[in-house]
Formats: structure tokens, sequence, C-alpha cells
């Protein structure tokens, strides 16, 4: 198991506890160990053998022996003893947006529903919808959910499946019968839902030798296919893994092909049979022969292309782009300057204002935002009234005692549910720059939440908007919004538009940020962080920048302080 099946198995001994009416502060000690084992960066055997898993923060006796099983077994006692007095379809149905835990234990009680298809039924036939607090739109809702879960089976989020291949990664590689492994797929494109993880590896042995080691390595639990160059295993927990096996003349070819979408693979095969080329599983020949591609930029060149940026093979221009040498030069982590969107402890973030500052210098950046969550965010704690002078004096003290980097006062303000903006006019003015974001009544209709949107955009104070589709991957479609009048409008008001970069939203999706762009729309890089040790998920925005086409220059939080506060400025007027 790696640290996202153990956390993932913490959370469903907390669902199945919270559905049990069990104590809430038990509840909360599975899932604050589960988001401490998710934020751990070192390797989860190591931290039993040396004592750190014991002493980590959020893990606690009863945890830790979870955890410890887990790692030993693949299962946990505690874990197996609820599903067998819970029914885990109940726990299935936590994962339909709109359904907590009262309105879950509603539904088994009332109507005896114990898994997806009994609950599809019970909305389909009417029974759902006669349940109190219920109603015809949410048995609706709750059929889209379940499309949605049926949908996302073997789907996993970009971070989750970073973290896996990374993991495998590390495991293939300290196999002597392995000379080198590269990770590729999906999650070299950065993808935002991946489903089978990807690796090119020089095998040191014959494929059979290979095959039968690989059979025996750390949690392989089957293999789902083998071929003469290529084999899919199964790992505890469910991850599969596809293995291409590349000789190192044939090298940069594997990776090439192990890295594009199915679209520009097709492009790039038709590529070269117009250049006399055949492309074969073993590589590209030239009349019956191999030619060796070392490297990644030898394959391209064969091809008569520059290397094209990982991120854009996707089949979506790329290739006409380099062949008319107008590949954009696009955005780099080193061209950011402002980390941006990020919470402290004035609202639901785990780290001080100073914490932050310290995060940022360690980080290379020049300047950060503090963004808050503003009063109307009830269940965030958000930053009350009289809070914001207390929280801008220790902003000034921060500041003043540290050179390296520089603080902005910023707020994460809620678009009210008919497109006012949270605080008065004033307080909003007190801060140096407001994001404004919708965290409250989805349910609108397209034309409804994007007047709201519009007329947030009209507020002066307002400089950036936030998770502008309000989605949650795998968990929550976005809002109806008409994107292109959005988009026009930021691009007429000077409002920049936020690459939300939490693993859960991602939002902008990368393909609207292209849209966006063409459009004339500034684009924001937001973390939206709630703890210094999420200050890399500012890294996979800039992915997503890179992913939608983006050069620096379009990227809001690239330009100095100066180039920043004018984006404010100019807004304000």
């Amino acid at each position: 198991m790696d640290r996202n099946d153990v956390a993932r198995s913490l959370l469903e001994i907390a669902a199945f506890l919270e559905l049990k009416g069990e104590n809430p502060f038990r509840v909360r000690a599975y899932q604050q160990a589960a988001r401490a084992i998710q934020a751990y960066a070192g390797d989860l055997q190591t931290a039993i053998a040396n004592g750190v898993l014991a002493e980590m923060k959020g893990v606690g006796p009863a945890t830790e022996t979870v955890v410890r099983d887990l790692l030993a077994t693949g299962q946990s006692r505690v874990l197996e003893r609820l599903r067998d007095e819970v029914p885990p379809g109940l726990v299935e149905m936590l994962g339909i947006s709109g359904l907590g835990v009262a309105k879950v234990r509603q539904i088994h009680e009332d109507l005896h529903v114990h898994s997806l298809d009994e609950l599809e039924e019970a909305a389909r036939d009417g029974r759902l919808a006669r349940l109190p607090r219920f109603g015809a739109k949410t048995a609706a809702n709750v059929l889209k959910g379940i499309a949605s879960l049926r949908q996302s089976v073997g789907a996993r989020l970009l971070h989750h499946a970073r973290t896996a291949a990374a993991d495998l990664e590390r495991v293939l590689g300290q196999l002597p019968e392995i000379r080198r492994v590269m990770i590729v797929g999906a999650v070299r494109r950065y993808r935002e839902i991946v489903r089978d993880l990807d690796f090119v590896v020089e095998p040191a042995v014959t494929p059979d030798v290979l095959y039968d080691r690989l059979g025996r390595a750390p949690g392989v639990t089957e293999f789902v296919r083998r071929q003469e160059r290529a084999v899919t295993l199964r790992f505890t927990g469910g991850t599969v893994a596809d293995i291409f096996l590349a000789t190192p003349d044939q090298w940069g070819f594997h990776v090439l092909r192990g890295t594009g979408s199915a679209e520009h693979v097709a492009a790039l095969r038709e590529r070269a049979t117009g250049l006399g080329l055949t492309w074969t599983d073993a590589g590209l020949a030239r009349d019956g022969v191999l030619v060796p591609t070392k490297d990644e930029a030898a394959a391209y060149r064969l091809l008569n292309l520059p290397v094209i940026p990982p991120e854009l093979r996707e089949g979506r221009g790329e290739i006409e782009a380099a062949v008319a040498g107008k590949l954009p030069q696009l955005v780099e982590r080193k061209d950011m300057r402002g980390f941006l969107h990020c919470h402290s402890n004035y609202s639901d973030g785990t780290n001080t204002v100073a914490e932050w500052a310290e995060g940022a210098v360690a980080a290379g950046y020049e300047y950060i935002g503090l963004t808050d969550h503003s009063e109307a965010a009830l269940e965030s704690g958000g930053l009350r009234g009289a809070d914001i002078g207390r929280q801008h004096a220790e902003i000034d003290a921060v500041n003043r005692q540290c050179s390296d980097v520089h603080m902005l006062k910023g707020v994460e303000a809620d678009i009210l549910e008919d497109g006012t903006v949270d605080y008065t006019d004033e307080e909003r003015r007190s801060f140096d720059f407001v994001i404004a974001s919708v965290h409250t009544r989805f349910g609108q209709d397209e034309r409804t939440m994007t007047e709201r949107v519009i007329r947030a955009m009209d507020d002066p104070t307002v400089a950036i908007l936030g998770h502008p589709t309000g989605r949650l991957l795998l968990a929550r479609d976005p809002f109806p919004l008409n994107l292109e009048r959005v988009f026009r409008c930021a691009a007429e008001r000077g409002v920049a538009i936020e690459i939300n970069a939490d693993p859960q939203r991602l939002d902008l999706d990368w393909r609207h940020v292209r849209e966006a762009a063409a459009m004339g729309v500034i684009i924001s890089i937001g973390a939206d962080a709630h703890g210094v040790n999420q200050v890399s998920h500012a890294d996979v925005g800039v992915a997503l920048a890179r992913k939608g086409w983006l050069t620096a220059d379009q990227v809001l939080n690239a330009r100095p302080l100066s180039g920043f506060l004018e984006h404010v400025a100019a807004r304000r007027g």
C-alpha cells in the first residue's frame, strides 16, 4: 500500500464511524491521521522503523496501529470489522454531492437502501423524492451523482497519481533487473484525472527474466496483460501500471510514444509515414532498419520537429504549431514571482502569518498574497470584520522583520447570492487585493450564475476571480456558467481569472485556460493552500498553465510586485 491507499482506508474508517453515530472526536482522529499520512513526504515503512510515525502530529496510538496493520498486511482489523457492521454502499453514497451523513442515514433507515443500485432504483421510482427534505430535484441530482461515481471508478486525482507513480518509480528503480525507469503517460502530461500509471524501463535482463522478477516485486497482485515489450501489473490497492520495455537505442521513441495522448501519437505516426518512416512497436524504421533514437530530442528530430513540451502532447494543434515554428515559450516555475491564494489560522488554514512568510521565502518567492476567507464563509471560520485590523497589523510586523519576501494583505471574499461581494466597500479597499469566489448556492441556473459572477467582476475592488467554475474533481460538476461571457467581461474589465491549483479543483480547466487567454484574459495561478506543506500546489498550477499554452507574460503573478500592484490599482481606478 502507498500513502494514498493508507489515507483512503483511514478516511473510510472515519466515514463508517460517522455513519454509526460514533463520538465525533474519534471520527476526527481518523480524518486527521489521514491528512497527516497524505502530507508526509517520507517512506512510511521507514517512519515506522525509526519511530517517526509514533511522533507524527495527527497520528495517535489507535490510528498508528491501523497504519501499521495496513502497511504490514494490506488490511486493517478495524476496517474489516466496520465493513461487517455497516453496508459499504452507505460509504459510497457519501461520495454523491449533496448527500451528507444525515441524509444517507435517513435513506438507509427509512427506505432500507444498502447500495448504489438500490439507491438508484429508489430515485427512479419516486420513493427517494417522497422522503422529507428531499423532493424531485434532489432525486434527480442523486441520479446524476450515481452516474458520476460509476464513471470515476478506477480514476484518481492527479496529485494521488503523481505520488503513486513516484513511489512505484522508486520500487522499479531499485530492482537490479532494471537499468533506468521513467514516468510517462497521463501523469507526465499533467492530466487532471489519471486511470493508469505508465512507465518506460530499460531492462538489464531478458523480458522473461524481468517479468519473473516483476511478479515478485512488492505489492504486485497479478499480471493483467503480458506482451513481448510491455506488461500491465495490478498492485495492492488496485493501482494498475503499464510498463513498456525499451532498448538504449530506442529509449527516446518509447518515451515519446508512452507520453503522448492517443491523438498526439496518431498524428506523429501519420507524419512518420509522410516522411518515409515506418512506425513499429520496436521503433521508427527506414527501409526496414530501425533508426536509433537515444532520447526524445532525437525522436522528434527524426520527425523534423522540435521537442514538444509533454504538457502540450494532447493532439490539440501542437504538431501543426511546431511545424509552423509557433510553439509558445511556455511559462516556467522559475518565472513565478508571487505566491497567491493561501489561508492562515485566521480562517481555516493551519499556519500563522509569520510561518507563511517563512514558507514563501523557502520556496523562493518575492511576494506572497495571504487570502483568508471572508466573514460570510462561516464554515471556513471566515475573517471577521473586527479581526481585519489585527491581521493587517500582524502582516505589517512580519514585513518589517522579513526583508526576503513581501506579504500582501489579501482576502478571498465570497460572491454572495445576488453577485455582491462580501464586506463593505471600505473593508475591501483596506486589503491590498481581493479574490472573489463563489462558495454557496451552486444550484443556480446558467443565466443567474453568469449574471452573479459578472456583477462581482463589475466591483472595482475585485482583482481576481477565484476557482471560476466551482468544480471538485470526481465529486462535484462545474456549476453552469457561460464562460464566453465571463471571459469577455474579464478581458474588458481587466479582472484576472484564476487557475486554482487545489488538487481537488484544478479550476480553471486547462482547456478553457487556452480559450480565456486567446480572448485577452490575464491568468492568475493560485495555490489555494491551507498549510505551508501545500506550497507545491502552485507548481502544479504552473503545469496547468503550460497545458493551457500560457507564456509568462499572460500570468499575473509572474509579474514583479510592482506589476501585480499596478493590476490592482488599474482595477480600483
